[in-house]
């Protein structure tokens, strides 16, 4: 028969064994199911819930309560004696009235049953909040352990934070460093590029930046200034060769073109005379300038490693004395003519990695510095254990000016850490 209103038509056909009262049964019987649902939380299944093995090994079933040959709906106190029931033991299944079992079925998918409940069994999926899934301890146990490395071994987006900060550039900044890491060649110079120079050498180059970095922290100057400086002065060498009594001019300029492109408030020319002793004049100073620029042709725009130690260090979210100690290791680089060998990206990455060693006491290179450096531990095994070495002479000799410097209480006299010994003790 058709029960419709004006906008809903609704079509019910009774089955030949209920007539017309199966609708409203049904309805009666999903009125209780979900009354089961909201009050047996945590408890066991109900009866229609079948587990498979225990019927393959038990073949019968010795409790009559379960058996609703007149299709009554499941109420709570049904549900009830379900929830407290006991597996039958075989014993007692043997001893119950064979007959009452003779007109059941047991279906692969299906709960047990008569013939005619199978037909509302098949309307009625179980539900989900009723399924329980048994998991062993060791599974479970295995599943947390796996979880673990999951979150251990999880690549961290740092740019989720500034998603809204325009200053940070998030929307392209993974771009900005592709062209860096593309570019850096350009700001690279020859590892022996000293040998086309007949007045100088290496060691001239060590005692000049050294004095530069002193100077440059008198001055209060910005850390670009430096990176920047000790750049423009390996490329200008690299491609002019100079007398050992201009070698301070260089650094002076180098420096004054450095501040030029960086800072705000530029020292003038007459202080970079004064602190060369006069040494200089201030004509010398311009013209030296002027060569300068000319054998650049002007390109003043490089990444140096400063540029990638600032995006390391938030790849691996470091604190302020992770940072500075970072810085230290950097700048002590600076001064060994050896390191030039390696991309700015490279020495940038070995720096932060020896500073977590330094930290840590043990060997720290997660999965999120993998990522954002494009180096593994194993490719910055070699350069790091340079630094340890430089670390570990930084006080003495004569060039001690980084040590000095990071030896202050406004930097957390961060060269007074212990070097990272066991880093030069273990195989690559």
């Amino acid at each position: 028969m058709v029960i419709s209103d004006e906008n809903n038509p609704i079509l019910i056909k009774p089955t030949r064994s209920q007539g017309a009262q199966f609708g409203v049964e049904m309805r009666n019987n999903r009125r209780a199911l979900g009354v089961i649902n909201q009050n047996l939380a945590g408890a066991h299944p109900y009866h229609r819930v079948v587990n498979k093995r225990a019927l393959s090994e038990v073949h019968e079933i010795c409790d009559k309560n379960l058996l609703h040959s007149d299709h009554r709906p499941i109420t709570r106190k049904y549900a009830a004696q379900i929830a407290s029931a006991q597996p039958p033991c075989p014993e007692e299944s043997k001893k119950s009235n064979s007959s009452s079992t003779q007109n059941l079925t047991i279906w692969e998918d299906c709960p047990i049953t008569d013939v005619e409940e199978d037909k509302v069994c098949t309307d009625h999926p179980v539900p989900m909040a009723l399924e329980q899934t048994e998991t062993m301890p060791d599974e479970k146990d295995q599943m947390e352990v796996e979880m673990e490395d999951i979150f251990e071994d999880a690549i961290l987006d740092i740019d989720n934070t500034n998603a809204k900060n325009p200053l940070a550039v998030a929307d392209y900044v993974d771009d900005l460093y592709a062209y860096y890491r593309k570019m850096e060649s350009c700001s690279c110079v020859s590892s022996n590029y000293m040998a086309q120079q007949f007045d100088i050498s290496d060691r001239m180059r060590a005692i000049l930046i050294d004095w530069l970095i002193e100077v440059h922290y008198k001055f209060e100057l910005r850390d670009e200034t430096l990176f920047l400086t000790v750049n423009l002065i390996d490329r200008f060498l690299a491609q002019q060769a100079m007398v050992r009594k201009k070698l301070q001019l260089v650094g002076l300029v180098a420096m004054l073109l450095a501040c030029k492109y960086e800072e705000v408030s530029v020292p003038v020319v007459d202080d970079l005379i004064f602190i060369s002793d006069k040494a200089y004049s201030r004509k010398e100073l311009l013209e030296m300038e002027r060569l300068m620029l000319n054998a650049l042709q002007y390109n003043m725009s490089v990444p140096t490693p400063y540029v990638f130690m600032r995006r390391y260090l938030k790849a691996a979210e470091s604190d302020k004395k992770l940072e500075t100690l970072s810085f230290f290791l950097v700048e002590l680089c600076l001064v060994e003519y050896e390191m030039l060998r390696f991309p700015p990206s490279f020495l940038a990455a070995a720096a932060v990695y020896t500073a977590q060693c330094t930290l840590y006491g043990f060997k720290q290179w997660t999965k999120t510095c993998e990522w954002y450096t494009s180096y593994s531990e194993d490719q910055l095994l070699e350069c790091s254990k340079l630094i340890v070495s430089f670390h570990d002479k930084a006080a003495a000799g004569k060039l001690t000016a980084v040590h000095r410097k990071y030896s202050t209480s406004k930097l957390g006299c961060t060269a007074k850490c212990q070097p990272a010994h066991f880093l030069v003790g273990s195989k690559q």
